[in-house]
């Protein structure tokens, strides 16, 4: 017998998260099968009248193909699943696997290449004409990473996928009144004394629509507004390896000194063009049931009293005229567990060690969205 959850889970990306109408496409793409999920998926888009399509892929063979291919295939891949995204009106993309380093021997430039073709396909065709969503599925990988058991993470997975998103959105738009409105922000906490201007770039609740799990608002610097130094205090897998004690010092919004556990891989990225090292993306994380780091960003982007800072590619949503190949969320939390923390917005304290202090903002700390 199915878990109910699967189910729960499963309708409400059909029906909130894309919102599936009669005769809509969908395209559900599963990278690591699992196959409960799935057939719930199927059977929620015949419910709502649409018609699914689906995808299994696998991360080892995605592996070797990415090992064995050239410029050439990569643009012929990125042009055969074009063509078929071009045909769909949404997409649910669900990431499981038991290895999240399975990349890691991917040369960086074969990283880089997928980026410039696969990569920007999805975001040239399934993010700016698709309604999508994206998410993970647990495993015992997710579970090691969360340093939990198998079964007491799946119980913290859907808790966190199943709660009621439809009222994070309501909570957030004071938020997101306030960003729209502000100018100068200021990130203080151990290692970091961040300023840069957000001024008239949208801010973005993201509450179940587009990741799952989620919870954040975000927005964009000014391109060129950000200076002072920023140390992120959570793990980072990118690109096959984990980044650890991340540290980037601003100069007009480029980062001029990167250091790391490995400095040296940490700049090479950064050197993949020249957005690499100038920020497509500011949040702010508000998930009241994620608490700790995964090493795995659907999650760690939205843990509670945290903020991400992404080097690399802007979103149109929120547009600043970044463009990169990469689009790399870094964390920082900061609760007092963490070390503590502030954000400023125009020279007003809005959060202090993660918890909101504006009485309109007050909605969404973490006793107020579970």
């Amino acid at each position: 017998m199915r878990d109910v959850r699967i189910e729960k889970l499963a309708h409400n990306l059909i029906n909130y998260s894309v919102k599936l109408g009669a005769g809509e496409k969908v395209l559900i793409e599963n990278f690591g099968v699992q196959k409960e999920l799935v057939m719930a998926l199927v059977e929620e888009a015949y419910k709502a009248g649409g018609f699914p399509f689906v995808s299994l892929k696998e991360p080892q063979i995605d592996r070797a193909m990415m090992l064995g291919a050239d410029k050439a295939q990569y643009e012929k891949i990125a042009e055969f699943e074009g063509n078929v995204m071009k045909e769909m009106d949404a997409y649910i993309g669900l990431r499981a696997g038991e290895n999240i380093n399975e990349t890691s021997d991917v040369p960086a430039d074969k990283l880089k290449t997928h980026g410039e073709t696969v990569g920007k396909m999805h975001s040239d065709i399934r993010v700016k004409q698709t309604k999508w969503v994206v998410l993970r599925y647990p495993s015992s990988s997710m579970a090691q990473l969360a340093k939990m058991s198998t079964v007491g993470f799946e119980d913290f997975y859907f808790d966190v996928c199943n709660l009621d998103y439809g009222k994070m959105s309501t909570a957030m738009d004071g938020l997101v009144e306030l960003m729209n409105k502000t100018d100068k922000v200021q990130l203080i906490g151990p290692g970091t004394d961040l300023t840069f201007s957000i001024k008239d770039i949208p801010a973005i609740k993201c509450a179940g629509e587009m990741n799952i799990p989620d919870g954040e608002v975000f927005t964009a610097p000014v391109r060129d507004s950000i200076n002072g130094t920023l140390t992120y205090n959570t793990p980072s897998p990118y690109q096959g390896f984990t980044f650890e004690n991340v540290s980037f010092t601003f100069k007009d919004g480029k980062i001029v000194k990167a250091t790391a556990n490995d400095t040296d891989r940490l700049n090479k990225v950064l050197d993949t063009d020249e957005g690499a090292r100038f920020v497509g993306e500011f949040a702010i994380g508000v998930n009241p049931f994620i608490h700790e780091p995964m090493q795995d960003i659907l999650f760690d982007e939205k843990i509670e009293g945290s903020f991400h800072f992404t080097p690399g590619q802007c979103y149109d949503e929120a547009f600043n005229g970044n463009q990169s190949a990469i689009h790399w969320d870094l964390v920082n939390i900061q609760r007092a567990d963490y070390g503590g923390g502030e954000i400023y917005f125009d020279d007003v304290l809005i959060r202090k060690d993660g918890i909101f202090v504006l009485p309109e903002l007050a909605p969404l700390n973490p006793e107020n969205l579970v």
